[in-house]
Formats: C-alpha cells, structure tokens, sequence
C-alpha cells in the first residue's frame, strides 16, 4: 500500500489561483459589458427615432453619471482617489456606540482583501479604532447640527445622517455602497451588482413575492359586485444597504430625504421608500429614479438567514450570501458573531441556539 498526501500538490494550487484569478477577471468585464451597453442604449435613444418592430423596444433606466465637482469638498475627494476602485467605494458611518459591530464588520472586509471600503468616523473614538486598525476613514469638518446626532444618537439617529452625508460622494462622481454596521461581509459584493439603476436596494422581504412584488387583493363585502380591488404591494427597500450611482435622479432622492427627516419625526427608511415609490399625483411631484431589488439570497436579510436559510439542508449547501445585514433582530452583536463563525469558521452548530425572531 502506498501512502499519499493529502494536501493539494503545486499544481493544483497554482490552478486554483488561477481560477480564482479568471473569475475575477470574468466579473469584471461583465461589468464593462453592462456600462458600454448602458452607454450605447442612451446614445441611441438621446435622439429621436421611430420606434422598432413589436417586440425590439426598450426603454433607457440607467441615468448619466453626473460631472464631478471636486470643489465640492477637496479633501473628502483626495481621499476618494485612494480609497475607490473605478470610481466605487463601500461607505459606513459609525461612532462609538456601535464599536463593536464596526470591529466585526471591517475583519470580514480585511479578511476578504476588499481594498474600497471606508468608514465615515462620526466620534474621536472611532478615528483612534480606525487607525489602529489600517482602515480607511474621513472625519467631518466640525457641524454642530450633525455632530451632535453623530456622537450621541443610536442607529436610527445615525442613519438618518447619512442621507446628508452621501451627497457630497455623489457630487464627486461616485457610485456609494451604503452599508450599516450591522453587515457581515461574505464575498466581494462589488462582483455582484448589475449597475443598470440609480438605486440598487436590498429588500425586507423573504420570498419570491415579499421581495419582488405581487399582486394583492382588498376585499370589501359591502361594495357586492366590486367588493374585489387588486392592490400591487413589495416589502419595503432596506435603507440600511443599498448601491447609489452618482446622478441627478440619486441625488435629488438624498436631498427629498434629508429634507423631511430634518422637518419631519419620522423613520428614515419609510421615507426613503416613499419617495422612491410613490407616484406623482394632484400636490407632489414623483421621483423619476430607476430602482433594482437585490437577490435576497445573495443580499441576506436576518430573517431569511433564521427563518429559511439555516433550516433547510439543501439551501444551506447552495446558498453563500454576499452579505448578511442582522436587521430584523436586536441581538445584533451575538448574531454577527455567530454568521462569521458558521460561513467563515465552518461550525455548522453556531446558528442553532438562535431564536427565529426577538423574544419581545
């Protein structure tokens, strides 16, 4: 009997590399591909032309970038130029009341060697975590109406912030991947993005319907013959992580919503919806972005991963989400802990001691 090891020789690590190397490199052209499709599409319809045969008509979604303006604010883009890869970068804004996610969060950015990522330091404390950690940051020029929320508000206070925030990015023409903080990063999600709409959201929803829309009926008995009305309904975009591309279209969608959250008490991800979906009528003007509902297994929400996801075998195997945002639970710390250890550790138990859902 002859004995061989078990360990995988020169070669097949080499081709491993590779292919690695080739995937990467396949990602990347796809996104080439989408651009110049995008680009070509609005040549041909920034001029008017009869429409095609039936069939061969297709309207433009994806908006022109806006021109950079690096007056906007020189420092901010210095930092971009470094920071951003072809213009793209992940945007997170934290202070010292989420330390510890943030902690979870950039080692799973480390561990996956994802260079474009940068933290929006909204206290001192987190500047110093920052550095003594290689993490990429900006600090705020002193703004006492900001700050004030940004060192002392929870996650809701801080979310709202970043619609204010985000301008500026888009100002000097880049493409933001907002994340919060309680986001476990599982592969590159920049691979992952078609790039084709002003906002690419994740959803609260948990299946086919919930996610990507359906059909829903209103029953009223006392209306006899019409007592049926067909309602359209989707479960709401996450604001919590969601692609922007730097246009007109995306940036008036931040100033609508930093508008009424400043004259309004009210959460900043239902007026983040509300604004994207609801449609021009007698008193309001409707938004005219373009919108793309992410994959829910791709884009996790917490409830797909406890609910679904971890009770099924089959989808356990096939599934590896990009990303998986720990909003629909408080327990957030714990939970993001116990993801790293199930998709990146392997311990396929670290899962199970979760309840579905929040005990109150």
């Amino acid at each position: 009997v002859v004995s061989t090891s078990c360990e995988p020789s020169e070669k097949v690590k080499a081709l491993k590399f590779e292919f690695s190397e080739a995937s990467e490199k396949n990602a990347e052209l796809q996104k080439q591909v989408k651009e110049l499709t995008s680009k070509l599409r609005y040549a041909e319809q920034s001029q008017q032309h009869k429409a095609g045969p039936f069939g061969t008509v297709k309207s433009l979604r994806t908006n022109l970038a806006v021109i950079p303006d690096e007056s906007v604010n020189p420092r901010l883009s210095a930092i971009l130029d470094k920071v951003a890869v072809q213009k793209e970068l992940i945007v997170t804004l934290a202070n010292s009341n989420v330390k510890e996610m943030l902690e979870v969060q950039f080692t799973t950015i480390k561990k996956l060697g994802i260079p474009n990522y940068l933290v929006v330091a909204l206290d001192d404390e987190i500047v110093d975590l920052c550095e003594s950690n290689d993490i990429a940051f900006y600090k705020r020029d002193p703004d006492e109406g900001l700050d004030s929320v940004g060192k002392s508000g929870g996650n809701h206070a801080v979310s709202s912030l970043k619609f204010q925030i985000l301008r500026e990015f888009l100002q000097l023409g880049y493409g933001v991947l907002l994340s919060d903080v309680d986001i476990v990063y599982l592969q590159n999600p920049f691979n992952h993005l078609y790039r084709d709409s002003d906002v690419e959201s994740m959803t609260d929803g948990h299946n086919n319907m919930t996610a990507y829309g359906y059909d829903d009926v209103f029953d009223e008995p006392s209306m006899g013959w019409a007592r049926y009305a067909h309602t359209m309904r989707i479960w709401v975009y996450n604001s919590g992580f969601f692609y922007i591309r730097p246009t007109i279209p995306s940036i008036e969608l931040l100033d609508r919503v930093a508008y009424r959250l400043a004259h309004e008490t009210a959460w900043d991800q239902a007026v983040f919806n509300e604004e994207l979906f609801f449609p021009s009528h007698p008193g309001y003007d409707g938004l005219f972005a373009s919108r793309r509902t992410m994959d829910y297994y791709i884009f996790m929400n917490s409830k797909v991963l406890f609910k679904t996801v971890r009770k099924d075998g089959e989808l356990r195997k096939k599934v590896k989400p990009v990303i998986v945002h720990v909003n629909y639970h408080p327990d957030k710390l714990p939970r993001m802990r116990a993801i790293v250890e199930f998709y990146v550790n392997g311990d396929q138990e670290a899962l199970k001691s979760f309840p579905d859902g929040s005990e109150k």
